[in-house]
């Protein structure tokens, strides 16, 4: 007998079994079936140090150690490691991702913060997500249009856009569920390039800018809601109107002058924040001075607190609780906001409850986590710009004569680049070492006077770099500078062993319980040694520099390593000839390997030949004039003094056409590649010295070649 309804109810019911399947997307791994996204705060925490094969938070657990407890790849397997899958993201421009690997899913982005959720055993593509950003804001980025990654909890990704929203997705379909919009002041030139953090309920983010001229500050957000639950300005603003909190009323007292709440201050927290969930404190590393010359900025000194700091606050409330401050008075771009490492150490057959940070400034401390206490500190890298940190005051010694660049340059190390960046380091609690991507630069610090805040460009205070014709200040910068993979006992105080590299600013670093550390390098490679002597035992060629740090992670009982490659950030984007010096193009990508992986990287397309430039006819007084304007308003997308940062188009082989059209790109600006209209910053005549720069330095360049 034929039943019509029936057939209907069976259809419709088979339907919507089919709509609830997709939209509740499940992964059957290991014989578990859970849901994608399936991360809760109390997940995080056992799996700290369980052997459960998840990248579930930032650094994988909350302690932000870049641990794995994984050992199925080993110091005497690893030489089989071989890539099994790669896959090519949208956009050629820095990769700074930590994916987060959630039950055989990867959540991971790219340039103007993309999404991408992957398979992790085949690269295959489950969602992508595109949050449209205003691509106008890559002028306001210091360092590239880069992103370092998503937060996951409880079935929604989190992702903070380069244009200061906070979007949670859906991690099943990668469905945007609410947007927040971040910025306290869009006047202000603000992105934010960091990865939302975890702390309890909320979901954290701070932003970026300090370069450019804005107030720092930390935000924490409902999880579920997007309701805001707090934020932490970490600089004081204009004293005339009431205090956030009683700490910036405290920290207001070491400032001085009348107009650094005008500059914005700076301060602000683009990076690394950790979470102790013991504790439930949440550390905030805080960022350098805005303009960098305090000079300027504070007239007749002070601390300047909470620059460059450490700052403890309660997660439920955004409460002050303690801070360290780690260069007071920054004047050097010497922020705090590397990534910070809690552990258990015995120090002076103590047991102690520590977080760790080696900062930009070259010192390595080692800090009590609960109480702020200063335990210990010592230079990691080559300093010169102070001689020791007290050890009963935890104040560093500054070299007040040899650094006070107020009335003429004074070379000094480290560099803006840091003793070590942005690049996550990793601690091993088996060996007890902590790995760092250290590097040995120095900068020629010169104080400017007369500086004013532009509208657009860097707003930092500092004169040009001397005269390229002899090219002085940026041999000084470039000689001598080095990269390490270095392996510091917290403990001691010392170095295990270095691995120096010829680059400065190498990838991030991972160690896992297979006596293996994990490192992808300026010059394009990925790269195993032993955690505890440091020999190197692998390497497989990336065709792209790598500034990320790699994870592992494992799937059906296959361990897995993966890092993301893609040349970039801020010694792609501002290196100049620095950057070239490396070799290495800009290709973003994932990239996975296991034992006995067996993919091959296809070869990347032939460079494109090099135009001839237009005769040179500007005066040398024009010339510098447009080297001038070009340092201010277009180094940080095109590239240093040198005109070659490696990431965007390197303006010195443009076409004729190009440089006919010069002047109108300049004045109206190229929206679709991020590029802005000028009109009413520069006037025709600056732009024209700005090209007559590019010009000369594209004749430079050909001299050069012809003489290799």
């Amino acid at each position: 007998m034929y039943y019509p309804k029936l057939k209907v109810v069976v259809i419709a019911s088979l339907l919507i079994t089919f709509v609830i399947f997709l939209s509740t997307r499940t992964l059957i791994v290991s014989g578990q079936t859970k849901k994608s996204g399936d991360i809760t705060v109390a997940r995080i925490i056992a799996e700290e140090k369980a052997d459960k094969g998840n990248w579930l938070a930032h650094g994988r657990t909350f302690n932000e150690q870049r641990f794995s407890p994984l050992k199925q790849i080993n110091e005497q397997n690893v030489g089989q490691l071989g890539l099994v899958w790669h896959y090519d993201l949208d956009i050629n421009r820095g990769v700074e991702a930590t994916p987060i690997v959630v039950d055989g899913v990867m959540y991971t982005t790219g340039a103007f913060s993309f999404v991408y959720a992957l398979d992790v055993r085949s690269g295959k593509l489950l969602w992508k997500y595109d949050p449209k950003v205003n691509r106008e804001f890559a002028t306001n980025a210091c360092c590239d249009v880069v992103n370092r990654g998503v937060a996951v909890l409880e079935g929604n990704v989190y992702l903070a856009t380069l244009d200061g929203y906070l979007d949670a997705l859906e991690a099943t379909t990668g469905k945007r569920v609410w947007r927040i919009d971040t910025l306290t002041d869009r006047a202000r030139p603000y992105t934010i390039t960091g990865a939302p953090r975890i702390a309890g309920k909320n979901i954290v983010i701070g932003n970026a800018g300090g370069e450019f001229g804005v107030r720092g500050y930390v935000t924490a957000y409902d999880a579920k809601t997007g309701k805001q639950a707090w934020r932490f300005f970490t600089v004081p603003g204009d004293p005339k109107k009431p205090y956030e909190s009683k700490a910036l009323e405290m920290a207001a007292k070491t400032w001085k002058g009348d107009k650094y709440w005008e500059y914005g201050g700076g301060g602000t927290v683009w990076d690394s924040m950790t979470y102790d969930p013991e504790l439930n404190l949440l550390y905030l590393g805080v960022g350098n001075g805005s303009p960098w010359s305090s000079y300027v900025r504070s007239p007749g000194g002070g601390d300047n607190l909470f620059l460059s700091s450490i700052v403890a606050v309660k997660a439920d409330t955004g409460e002050y609780v303690w801070h360290y401050q780690t260069t007071p008075g920054d004047k050097y771009d010497f922020t705090a906001t590397q990534h910070m490492i809690l552990a258990d150490l015995s120090i002076g057959g103590q047991a102690r409850k520590v977080i760790m940070q080696a900062p930009k400034n070259g010192f390595f401390y080692v800090l009590d986590r609960k109480t702020g206490q200063f335990i210990s500190a010592e230079k990691y890298v080559m300093v010169t710009w102070a001689t020791g940190v007290d050890p009963k005051t935890g104040r560093v010694n500054e070299d007040a004569v040899g650094t006070d660049y107020s009335k003429e340059p004074k070379l000094i190390m480290p560099s803006p680049f840091g003793g070590h960046n942005w690049h996550p380091m990793s601690f091993s609690p088996l060996t007890g070492l902590a790995y760092i991507p250290a590097q040995d630069t120095a900068f020629p610090y010169s104080n400017d006077p007369n500086y004013k805040p532009g509208k657009r460009g860097f707003n930092i205070a500092q004169q040009p770099i001397p005269n390229p014709e002899d090219e002085t200040g940026i041999k000084q910068m470039v000689e001598g500078s080095v990269g390490y993979l270095l392996a510091w006992n917290p403990v001691t105080q010392k170095a295990a062993w270095k691995i120096t590299y010829k680059h400065p600013l190498n990838g991030g670093v991972l160690s896992t319980a297979g006596n293996l550390v994990f490192i992808g390098t300026t010059d394009g490679r990925v790269v195993a040694y032993s955690a505890d002597k440091g020999q190197q035992l692998w390497e497989a060629p990336a065709q792209t520099g790598i500034i990320a740090p790699p994870i592992s992670y494992s799937v059906n009982g296959e361990q897995y390593v993966t890092v993301m490659a893609g040349w970039g950030g801020v010694l792609g984007v501002i290196g100049g000839d620095m950057a070239a010096a490396a070799k290495v193009k800009s290709h973003a990508r994932v990239l996975t390997f296991k034992i006995g992986g067996k993919d091959i990287l296809p070869p990347l397309p032939p460079d494109a030949p090099i135009p001839a430039p237009p005769p040179m006819t500007a005066s040398a007084e024009v010339v510098q004039g447009g080297r001038i304007l070009y340092t201010a308003y277009c180094a940080t997308c095109h590239g240093g003094a040198a005109v070659s940062g490696g990431v965007i188009a390197d303006l010195r082989h443009l076409n004729q056409n190009k440089h006919e059209a010069f002047v109108g790109i300049v004045q109206n600006g190229i929206a679709s590649k991020g590029m802005p209209s000028y009109t009413g910053v520069l006037k025709d005549d600056e732009i024209k010295a700005i090209q007559a720069f590019v010009i000369k330095r594209a004749h430079d360049e050909r001299a050069s070649n012809k003489g290799n």
